[in-house]
């Protein structure tokens, strides 16, 4: 979305964005800005004379292109008299809790003080396996994080289609709700510069309105495109994913997007799968469990699969797994993960 067809850094885009922000900000909005960029800003900066590989390209030109990316915005929202703050992140810094509280107070306290706080992954420090799939992923955390009540996703449609956007016969899909199942319509198509495509924006999408939170797909490079969603969002072209009304718990939001953090899994019989996806709320007991694998600490993150091998929650458990494993079948004993500390897939 910020880097022009030969890859390089969008600056007219880049600007139109912050305007667009400082629109935002004085309409009373509290604003974060999950930008890319960095490896484009870094790429067209320096020219290597030696083979590098696709790490090694990535931590260069992000640490080069990082400085450049940030004195743009500051620059750019310093003519309009507002401040900008950094936060460098990478997934590994949402795997605990209290990394994740961490990173929600330098966000909180930038906003208390009238900072746009502008979040990118650390592109330096991550490695290929544990990176964002690509910023949706990363935005979608930073909302649920933040209880924000909207998440903005610019890219270069309009939204999602009903088939190939460049078909005249597909159609622009207005609203998704809850029940709505979009994957017969959804393409794997990526831009040329990013990790994702629209394949990752629905599942993120849709994560994060199960959350309580509304998400917007919107195309980016459409002229006054955030103003538009706000004063004529009838006639201006977008998807939105309606929110879930029942709201949740941040402790819930956190586990929700921590399925890569799970140290173990808990495989559960069919009484016990059945009592957890029921209407009503249930803790996993350990008379319900008949396996457990891989080795954890109390607190740490857990799958629960049926006996299908289907993953079915993801959970905090209150044991260590040596300790859970000993009291399998148990009756009267703390749950292994209660119901506060369960997000149900």
């Amino acid at each position: 979305m910020v880097t022009r067809a030969d890859g390089k850094l969008d600056v007219t885009r880049i600007s139109a964005i912050v305007d667009q922000i400082v629109w935002l900000r004085a309409q009373g909005f509290e604003v974060i800005l999950v930008s890319s960029g960095a490896v484009a800003g870094g790429r067209s900066e320096l020219c290597i004379d030696r083979r590098l590989d696709c790490v090694e390209q990535r931590q260069l030109f992000s640490a080069i292109g990082q400085v450049k990316l940030m004195g743009l915005y500051y620059d750019l929202f310093r003519e309009h008299g507002l401040h900008i703050g950094q936060l460098l992140t990478m997934k590994e810094s949402f795997a605990t809790r209290r990394e994740y509280l961490n990173q929600r107070t330098c966000m909180t306290v930038m906003l208390d003080n009238g900072v746009v706080p502008i979040v990118n992954e650390n592109d330096t420090a991550s490695i290929t396996e544990l990176m964002f799939t690509d910023n949706d992923e990363l935005s979608g955390l930073v909302a649920t994080m933040m209880g924000a009540d909207a998440l903005i996703i610019l890219t270069n449609v309009d939204g999602i289609y009903s088939g190939n956007p460049n078909n005249p016969d597909s159609r622009l899909i207005r609203t998704v709700e809850s029940d709505t199942d979009l994957s017969q319509y959804i393409g794997q198509q990526r831009s040329g510069f990013g990790r994702g495509g629209m394949l990752t924006k629905h599942r993120i999408a849709r994560k994060v309105a199960d959350e309580g939170i509304r998400v917007v797909i919107a195309n980016g490079k459409a002229p006054e495109i955030i103003p538009r969603l706000f004063t004529q969002p009838d006639t201006t072209p977008h998807t939105t994913f309606i929110p879930n009304a029942t709201a949740t718990s941040q402790v819930k939001k956190w586990i929700a997007h921590s399925e890569s953090f799970t140290k173990g899994s808990v495989t559960v019989n069919e009484q016990a799968a059945l009592a957890l996806t029921a209407d009503k709320a249930a803790s996993l007991l350990l008379v319900g469990v008949k396996q457990i694998d891989g080795q954890f600490e109390e607190g740490d993150l857990v799958a629960i699969t049926d006996n299908q091998g289907q993953r079915i929650a993801i959970g905090r458990s209150a044991y260590a797994a040596d300790e859970a494993r000993a009291l399998i079948g148990t009756h009267n004993v703390k749950p292994l993960v209660h119901y506060d500390y369960m997000y149900m897939e």
